[in-house]
């Protein structure tokens, strides 16, 4: 069984459409009518065209040493997924609860919420900090705003805990992810005469090619005692679009790719050496025939990797809150790294199976809804002592 505020609250949460191209303002009006009515100090961070917003409430005294419960607010699409079940209504069946964000992440930030009013009902020795964020699913680009009101507005925190599905495993570090977008301007002719153009489709296709060697290089040089799996910094293509018809040299051709870099890599180098190959290798060949021609090279988003920290206040906090022994490492990404980066001692740990993320049918066990209760009263406690 679980707290019927934790079952009352995940329904609520995720009865919110927060798919990430659409706004999370009605659920963080939601929460935030719901915090401050329980006393907690509110700071709301909107984004530059104020369609979605940040949330970053407080309880207890306003001392440095408290802890972060770090979430998001949005989910993945639901859109072309079998779903037995409308993915925005919460169905138990089983001894489970399905629907979209229920095992990421919206049951860790259901189940701290419905605890406000027993964490505030006595008094904390140490303040507890909830932090919801936007657009985590596209590449943690709402985060950032939030991190910084946290340093610069909050007493400095001991540690932050980021409540992704870990099936309450401790997590104490992860792979990041750079997200990139090529776009290539060439010059259109007819196909029988090639020289009179610059194929935009072929300088990506040698871009390709080159991202891919990376990436080979990176498999056959991987340190076989390295936890993560696999073992070595990864890179995928994901989109490419280009060209108008089969008789046609293409002007035009665009590319999405990312890499996933182990904690420790070096990132800029990687990023410096695509860079020189488009610039020296490929470019001059395209403006042999277009001196027009151009290749633009952007990074719409960065999810930093967590290192684990040896002996950080974050996981050895959870360790003995939890009484594991054990700790572990994941190739996906959260806003862990970020928070890290600025100082804060980090660890993952929460809710559900990662297993269940951006499925169809997402579910989250009952169990695992009732750990994670029991892991925030004894946090509740620890702040009180």
């Amino acid at each position: 069984m679980i707290r019927a505020s934790s079952r009352e609250m995940i329904e609520r949460l995720v009865g919110f459409d927060t798919v990430s191209a659409k706004s999370n303002l009605a659920l963080i009006d939601f929460v935030q009518d719901h915090l401050e009515s329980q006393g907690a100090r509110c700071r709301r961070i909107g984004n530059a065209e104020g369609t979605k917003a940040n949330l970053l409430a407080s309880l207890g005294p306003d001392e440095p040493g408290g802890v972060v419960l770090s979430g998001h607010s949005d989910v993945v699409p639901v859109e072309g997924q079998p779903w037995e079940t409308d993915p925005f209504t919460v169905v138990e069946k089983d001894g489970r609860l399905y629907g979209r964000g229920t095992a990421d992440m919206k049951s860790f930030l259901a189940v701290a919420l419905g605890l406000v009013p027993e964490i505030t009902a006595q008094p904390l020795a140490r303040p507890i900090h909830l932090a919801f964020s936007y657009d985590e699913e596209v590449g943690c680009t709402g985060v950032a705003s939030l991190i910084d009101t946290v340093s610069r507005h909050l007493p400095d925190p001991a540690l932050v805990i980021v409540g992704e599905p870990t099936s309450m495993q401790i997590v104490n570090g992860h792979k990041g992810c750079f997200l990139f977008e090529t776009e290539i301007k060439g010059q259109a002719a007819h196909s029988s005469l090639p020289q009179l153009g610059a194929n935009a489709i072929t300088a990506a296709g040698k871009m390709i090619a080159h991202i891919a060697s990376l990436a080979a290089e990176k498999r056959a040089t991987a340190d076989p005692e390295n936890p993560f799996d696999p073992p070595y910094t990864t890179f995928n293509m994901g989109e490419i679009n280009g060209g108008k018809a089969i008789n046609i040299v293409a002007q035009d051709c665009r590319f999405t790719w990312e890499f996933r870099p182990v904690p420790g890599e070096d990132t800029e180098a990687i990023i410096a050496e695509v860079g020189r190959f488009a610039m020296e290798e490929v470019l001059p060949e395209l403006q042999e025939f277009a001196p027009h021609a151009s290749i633009e090279i952007r990074r719409p988003a960065t999810v930093l990797p967590l290192a684990p920290e040896k002996d950080g206040a974050a996981e050895s906090l959870v360790r003995r809150l939890t009484g594991a022994n054990d700790s572990a490492v994941v190739s996906f990404g959260t806003e862990g790294g970020l928070f890290q980066a600025a100082g804060l001692s980090t660890v993952v740990f929460g809710p559900g199976s990662i297993d269940q993320a951006h499925q169809a049918n997402e579910f989250i066990a009952l169990e695992q809804v009732a750990a994670c209760e029991a892991f925030l009263l004894k946090l509740c406690d620890w702040a009180r002592s």
